[in-house]
C-alpha cells in the first residue's frame, strides 16, 4: 500500500518542481525585461544593451539630455574632440535614429531602456506632432525635438530624465 501511495505522489512532485521551475524562470524573464537582475546594476545592465545598439563607445563618449520649453536637445559627444572614429559613429548613429524617430520608431531607446520607460508611450503616440532634427557638432550630433504640445514636452522631459539616470556617469543634463 506504501508503494501505491508514493507511486500517486510522484506526479504532484514532479508538477511541484515543474511549477517552482517555470515560476523561477518567469521571474528571471520580468527581471532580466527591467534591467533588474541579480548581480548588476540597472546603469551596467544599460551599458550592456546600449553597446549592442549604440555602435560608439559608452567610455569614450557622453550623453546630454537638456530639456528645452519647447522640447528638448539630445547630444553625444566624444570625450576627446580630436577621437574622429568616435565622431563618426555618433553622427552615424544618431542620424539613423533621427530617421526613425520621425517615424514614432522608438525600438533602440525601448531595446536599452525597456517598454516602460518614461514618457516613451506618449512619444510613440504623438510623433507626428515632434519635429525632429539632427544636427552636427564639432565633436559629435544631437538631435532636437520641437513640439507645440504641452503633454509631449512633458514626455520628453520624463524621456530625458530616465535616460541620464540610466546612463548615470555617461550622462549629464549640461551643455557642452
Amino acid at each position: 500500500m506504501k508503494a501505491l501511495a508514493s507511486v500517486k505522489r510522484r506526479p504532484r512532485i514532479r508538477l511541484l518542481i515543474a511549477a517552482i521551475v517555470l515560476g523561477s524562470v518567469a521571474t528571471l524573464a520580468v527581471l532580466a525585461a527591467s534591467g533588474s537582475l541579480p548581480g548588476g546594476s540597472r546603469q551596467e545592465d544599460i551599458a550592456v544593451r546600449g553597446a549592442q545598439v549604440m555602435p560608439f563607445d559608452l567610455e569614450k563618449t557622453t550623453h546630454i539630455f537638456r530639456p528645452l520649453v519647447d522640447g528638448g536637445v539630445q547630444s553625444v559627444v566624444a570625450d576627446d574632440p580630436s577621437d574622429t572614429e568616435q565622431i563618426a559613429l555618433i553622427r552615424s548613429h544618431l542620424l539613423d535614429e533621427t530617421d526613425k524617430f520621425r517615424r514614432g520608431n522608438f525600438g533602440d531607446p525601448a531595446t536599452i531602456h525597456g517598454d516602460t520607460m518614461p514618457g516613451l508611450v506618449a512619444l510613440r503616440a504623438g510623433y507626428q506632432r515632434i519635429d525632429v532634427t539632427y544636427g552636427e557638432l564639432a565633436d559629435g550630433a544631437q538631435i532636437r525635438y520641437v513640439t507645440l504640445d504641452p503633454p509631449l514636452v512633458s514626455a520628453l522631459a520624463e524621456w530625458f530624465r530616465a535616460q541620464l539616470g540610466d546612463h548615470g556617469p555617461h550622462a549629464t543634463d549640461q551643455a557642452p
